[in-house]
């Protein structure tokens, strides 16, 4: 995998910090997360909204990923951390690099302007559909 930082380092830069878990918030953000998901899936996937529409995913599993690290007693500040949070804390390597490349895709897009075929980026939505059951479910377990 290709992140530059552990999640030790995470920490000791704090782009991690410990926090108490705040149900509250939790909920606050898995109600903003649907419903970017809701808007999402109104768009169609054409050449112009193909991006648009993988960046929005991107960010409701980014979301949810947010309100995970905090019932898991984390406040996250950098994307990359949350490559390093799936990896030592969930424990799921395939995962942590399914999140990054995904992380990767979206930076090119919205700094670079990269522009992807369509086939790509459907292939890119399912992936996240895909993570986003496996975070719903982590968010529900004990």
């Amino acid at each position: 995998m290709k992140h530059n930082i552990d999640w030790q380092g995470c920490k000791a830069k704090l782009l991690a910090k410990p926090i108490k878990p705040d149900l509250g918030k939790i909920k606050s953000i898995l109600e903003s997360a649907k419903d970017r998901e809701t808007t999402a899936k109104m768009l169609p996937i054409n050449e112009t909204s193909k991006e648009t529409v993988v960046s929005l995913m991107y960010d409701v599993l980014r979301e949810l990923l947010e309100a995970l690290a905090i019932k898991h007693g984390y406040k996250i500040y950098n994307h990359e951390c949350y490559t390093s949070f799936l990896m030592a804390i969930i424990k799921d390597e395939v995962f942590a690099r399914e999140f990054d490349s995904l992380r990767m895709l979206r930076n090119s897009i919205n700094y670079y302007g990269k522009r992807i075929s369509i086939d790509d980026a459907k292939s890119s939505i399912s992936s996240t559909e895909d993570l986003l059951k496996k975070t719903k479910a982590l968010l529900k377990s004990k």
